[in-house]
């Protein structure tokens, strides 16, 4: 029978012509794999719950799994257990860390070719201020580990991912203006219109999200022309009347009111969350995911999206400015109705976990090496400190 609290599952390369065909059939008749999955299943159960690592004894894990797994294993291993907190915990040999380095430092190269110093050089300087001044580069990285997740190349998401950046950026410069937020630290560094003025500021953030657009339609290549098309369609969806515009007009028609959860919602998920999931839905679908698996995608990064602003608003009334890079307690100094104001601080926590939960559902029915990344990610963005 199967255990009902666990659900293993290996994923192999390719398998190994170590033994012939009909000795291997002989011990399938005698040693059904079935049943010997049954105690790989109980094995990963009790590795899940004590702390063991399958990974580290690879022989054995092989041997538990039957003639089916007798082929060469990435150490990956899915576990479903009432016993954790999450409803799939993916066990492996994965750095997130190291991944994010890369990839970002990847972003930053082409960011830097994409937008160069050149006449007006003011403009230009004001620009790369901005979008070269670090961050996280989590809307890049969405778009990269989407494209690699439903099976396509980092080369084909790279204009996405970059075009991302620039609508993010352009964000967070017209966000930081005074008639906005009226903010003066970006990134752990002077915000753009405390060192270029007002109006440079507003015409730098026009000019990235002008050339993010471009820069998609010139600069992607190996793509079929329609998937092109659909990934500018989503990311000027994304951040119009009906995206993060949507959201910014509530937030601002909504300070100093008490509003409720529906509402504080319909905020986040467009003035957050909408750019992170067009970020993720471009990505699938520059790399040739289907409707299903673009679908599942953007499920996972609207969870996502939502989770950072809920993790961000945590942060606000938790961590120092020193800490964040930028001001903290800015939206309770305007009024603002936030995740820990509305729920409180142990219920905007929980209904982060109940968004990573969901999240990790939508990665389920893909290849776990591939969602690796995105697995990681949602859960560096529950736990991240700034």
């Amino acid at each position: 029978m199967r255990p009902p609290n666990a659900n293993l599952q290996f994923v192999h390369g390719k398998s190994l012509p170590t033994r012939s065909r009909a000795r291997s059939r002989r011990r399938q008749q005698r040693f059904p794999c079935s049943t010997l999955q049954c105690f790989a299943m109980a094995y990963a159960t009790a590795a899940c719950v004590y702390g063991t690592n399958l990974a580290a004894n690879p022989v054995s894990a092989r041997r538990a799994a039957g003639p089916a797994a007798r082929r060469p294993m990435v150490a990956v291993v899915r576990c479903v257990s009432t016993r954790q907190e999450t409803a799939g915990l993916v066990v492996e040999q994965f750095n997130l860390k190291e991944y994010m380095e890369e990839k970002a430092r990847k972003v930053n190269e082409a960011l830097d070719l994409a937008v160069p110093l050149r006449h007006p050089e003011v403009i230009h300087r004001s620009m790369r201020h901005s979008l070269l001044a670090g961050g996280k580069r989590v809307r890049p990285l969405l778009a990269i580990a989407s494209c690699e997740l439903v099976g396509g190349d980092e080369k084909a998401a790279m204009p996405v991912a970059c075009a991302s950046e620039m609508i993010h950026t352009m964000s967070l410069i017209h966000d930081d203006l005074p008639c906005m937020d009226n903010d003066d630290l970006r990134r752990g560094q002077p915000t753009n219109h405390v060192l270029f003025g007002e109006d440079t500021a507003i015409l730098a953030g026009d000019a990235l999200l002008s050339f993010a657009f471009e820069h998609v339609a010139t600069s992607t290549f190996g793509v079929a022309p329609e998937r092109v098309v659909r990934s500018i369609v989503e990311l000027g969806n994304c951040v119009g009347s009906e995206g993060l515009v949507a959201g910014q007009i509530v937030d601002i028609s909504c300070e100093g009111k008490v509003v409720d959860k529906d509402v504080l919602e319909y905020i986040h998920i467009h003035k957050t969350a909408r750019l992170l999931e067009a970020a993720a839905v471009c990505g699938a679908i520059v790399g040739g995911g289907d409707e299903e698996e673009v679908a599942r995608v953007r499920s996972y990064a609207r969870c996502v999206g939502l989770l950072f602003q809920v993790v961000d608003d945590i942060l606000d009334v938790t961590k120092s400015s020193e800490e964040l890079g930028k001001t903290a307690g800015k939206d309770l100094a305007s009024d603002k109705t936030t995740y820990p104001k509305l729920l409180g601080l142990d219920g905007a926590r929980d209904f982060a976990q109940t968004l990573v939960r969901k999240a990790e559902g939508e990665l389920a029915v893909f290849d776990a090496a591939r969602a690796a990344p995105l697995y990681h990610l949602a859960r560096y963005i529950a736990y991240r400190q700034n």
